[in-house]
């Protein structure tokens, strides 16, 4: 961990609301002319999507089960090595994977490639991760990235409420069937319990959103559920870390209450403005102390 150096990661599965909590940052990012080091998590797996493919076709064949959640698909010493060459220097490697022909575009690449790794540019003001393993452990290789984090983040939906997203994005997006996600589901689910759900144990701050409208099937539900047909449960490893103002937070977030003493509840459609104003203070404290 570093003052000089400062490394912040949002970690979460993808549909969990990392888009959202990423924005806020930008936001404050942009406002108090902060220059970070952006760093996507999906960077650091071990295959593109063509090797990818190939591998779980492999793996299958082999009655094994290989997702992105866990280690076999991924490089977590290069998180972690990242974390503690950037805390330490500043510096570090960071690579691109890109999604999209967009993406892929500028780099005369095709989507689901890896960019060549390139070094972090010279002087910024602190390291911005956004992925599936910001606080991610592996006790049988000895990485532990969350070592290395000064503030970890974590944004995860209720489960059959993150199923559900997942359901209608392949569906929608990629075209997948439904006993195509659920085999996907289920695939993924031994690394998800060992590797993504620990994390959040971890966290400094979690942000959890949970809807109030039924989600007891995810398989069958129709829509996905609205900000407005949520909650966002927020809660504070440790409160006093962060010199949180409760009160304040109450006064501002219309309708929210405490659950906890360390656990603020807010509307689903505040979430991004509840970031905001709990995160501003504690990156601007952290550019402060630099």
């Amino acid at each position: 961990m570093s003052t000089k150096h400062p490394v912040v990661a949002v970690t979460g599965s993808s549909g969990a609301g990392t888009t959202t909590v990423k924005r806020a940052f930008e936001h404050i990012f942009y406002r108090d002319n902060i220059n970070p080091a952006v760093i996507e998590g999906d960077s650091f797996h071990r295959y593109d999507r063509v090797a990818m493919k190939e591998a779980i076709k492999k793996a299958t064949a082999d009655n094994k089960n290989l997702s992105h959640f866990g280690p076999e698909a991924n490089h977590y010493e290069k998180i972690e090595a990242l974390f503690k060459s950037y805390g330490e220097t500043g510096g570090g490697k960071k690579r691109y994977y890109l999604h999209s022909e967009e993406e892929a575009k500028p780099y005369g690449q095709q989507p689901g490639e890896f960019t060549e790794w390139e070094d972090i540019p010279e002087n910024t003001d602190l390291l911005f991760y956004e992925g599936l393993h910001g606080g991610v452990e592996d006790k049988a290789a000895g990485v532990n990235v969350a070592n290395f984090v000064d503030l970890l983040i974590g944004v995860v939906p209720l489960v059959n409420l993150e199923w559900i997203q997942k359901i209608h994005r392949d569906s929608a997006e990629r075209g997948y069937s439904a006993d195509a996600i659920v085999d996907t589901i289920l695939r993924r689910m031994y690394d998800y319990v060992h590797y993504i759900t620990p994390q959040f144990s971890k966290t400094d701050i979690n942000f959890q959103r949970v809807p109030t409208v039924d989600t007891s099937n995810p398989f069958i539900a129709r829509d996905i559920p609205t900000p407005d047909e949520s909650f966002v449960i927020i809660r504070f490893k440790s409160p006093s870390k962060f010199n949180i103002d409760f009160p304040y937070l109450l006064s501002m977030l219309h309708d929210s209450f405490m659950s906890r003493r360390n656990t603020i509840v807010v509307p689903g459609g505040k979430m991004g403005f509840a970031m905001e104003l709990i995160l501003t203070p504690i990156i601007e404290d952290m550019m402060a102390q630099r």
